[in-house]
């Protein structure tokens, strides 16, 4: 990446953060991997002089969204056409179809998957995923396929591998040795190693860059995952010095089996292995009492909301507006249903006063998960801030094509992304400096290409299923 500042100027700038502004006529300076001004474009102009200067005049430009919690696996699933039987509930769900998808993908579905599943993510303007990875039948070396084609995209996430006992001892052991692979990988990957996961660019190659790639260490859920299985993940993250990533009571069977198998409630559980924490992700919780709401507090545990796959589910609306005025860093996820923040966000605006019957509730749950909360949790996970355009943040930057027809300001601007925004408005993504959308064409890869072979590894995976 050459030496060289580079400004957007001349858009109406939204900076996101605790205290979001509107600069109108405003621009962003990058240099690297960082932001190193921001403000109204003369200032800007005056202060990085014989800065490249790319014009966004008209433009909308703001942070980059983080995705809190995917699963880019499930990006073959698309229009799935396979002898699935009808599912009742949730288990059968899993049973029925994800349980079998995933033992049926190869390392080659791994990667088309994750890179199809990505290219999706940055067309909305996502910068960065959290993601959850199964693949229970090709386990050794998955997590490098993954990593090698969001590497190649460009896109920066925090990776983890799904540990279960669901399939047996044997594969329960090759996923606590996955899951310490990522993480030695990605650790050697400043060293220069010869893992896949390495190549991540960083700034150019000169060491002072921040890494695409961070992990965590996955976990399916309590009721597939035994009590020598939870400790020993713990372990691992705590000797890495990361969290685990974990799905947390999304459906009642959930905790009935968790109350059958320990006496104790799914979060109860957890906390006394070893699994909650700072850096960890408890993914929906649904179906807790206030008692696991104060645990969650107390451990400062990140909770990611996921609307629009809880609905299709059929399990459930968490309680966000509960958890956030007790305490809890609730975030904002997809969960796989959707490339789009911004449809993730209209649903999670409206979801919460709907099961109220309450107009006055949740009207700010959207703000709060994506455009705050997601930047605090992505900034625990990575390496370097996200979520928010300041001096010192990652470049993780969106330019979008919008010509509001009723004044832009940060006191509404909300409503904007509600009732106006939409994925297909974003033309520009930059990630740590680097341009990887422009004018929504790839810049890093063949994404026609990549959807191409997507297609015909999708139709050869539906007959195995």
């Amino acid at each position: 990446m050459a030496d060289v500042t580079k400004i957007l100027m001349g858009g109406t700038v939204f900076t996101g953060g605790s205290e979001p502004l509107v600069i109108e006529g405003g621009a962003v300076a990058f240099k690297r991997d960082r932001i190193v001004a921001i403000g109204p474009v003369s200032e800007v102009i005056d202060a990085q002089r014989g800065a490249e200067v790319i014009d966004a005049s008209g433009k909308l430009i703001m942070p980059g969204f983080i995705n809190a919690h995917t699963h880019l696996y499930s990006a073959l699933a698309r229009g799935l056409m396979a002898d699935i039987a009808p599912s009742a509930n949730f288990v059968e769900i899993l049973e029925h179809l994800w349980w079998k998808l995933d033992r049926a993908l190869t390392h080659e579905d791994t990667w088309y998957s994750a890179a199809a599943g990505a290219l999706d993510l940055v067309r909305s303007g996502t910068t960065t995923i959290i993601d959850h990875h199964a693949s229970q039948v090709n386990i050794i070396d998955s997590m490098a396929n993954v990593a090698e084609a969001l590497s190649e995209i460009g896109i920066r996430a925090n990776l983890c591998f799904e540990i279960s006992d669901r399939d047996g001892e044997t594969k329960r052991e090759e996923g606590l040795a996955e899951s310490e692979a990522l993480i030695s990988d990605i650790a050697a990957a400043t060293e220069a190693s010869d893992s896949a996961i390495s190549r991540a660019p960083n700034d150019g190659g000169d060491g002072e860059g921040a890494g695409l790639l961070s992990a965590s260490v996955g976990l399916h859920a309590s009721f597939t995952v035994d009590d020598e299985t939870l400790d020993r993940a713990a372990g691992i993250a705590k000797d890495a010095g990361v969290g685990c990533h974990i799905h947390v009571a999304e459906d009642r069977a959930d905790v009935d089996d968790s109350v059958k198998r320990s006496g104790k409630r799914v979060v109860e559980r957890l906390h006394e292995h070893g699994v909650l924490g700072r850096n960890t992700i408890a993914a929906h919780c649904i179906h807790i009492t206030e008692h696991e709401r104060d645990i969650l507090v107390d451990t400062d545990t990140i909770v990611v909301h996921n609307a629009q796959s809880n609905m299709n589910n059929a399990v459930g609306c968490a309680d966000v507006p509960g958890m956030l005025e007790a305490g809890v860093l609730v975030g904002l996820g997809t969960d796989g249903f959707t490339g789009s923040m911004f449809d993730e966000m209209k649903v999670a605006n409206l979801i919460h006063r709907h099961v109220a019957g309450d107009p006055r509730v949740g009207h700010d749950v959207a703000e709060r998960l994506c455009l705050r909360n997601n930047g605090v949790i992505g900034s625990r996970l990575v390496n370097g801030t996200v979520g928010e355009l300041s001096a010192g943040a990652l470049a993780d930057i969106i330019v979008l094509d919008y010509d509001p027809p009723t004044p832009l300001e940060a006191a509404n601007f909300t409503g904007h992304v509600i009732f106006g925004l939409t994925g297909w408005m974003v033309e520009t993504v930059i990630i740590g400096g680097r341009e990887i959308l422009r004018d929504r064409e790839f810049i890093t890869v063949d994404a026609t290409g990549t959807a191409a072979r997507a297609r015909e590894l999708a139709r050869d995976l539906w007959d195995r299923m």
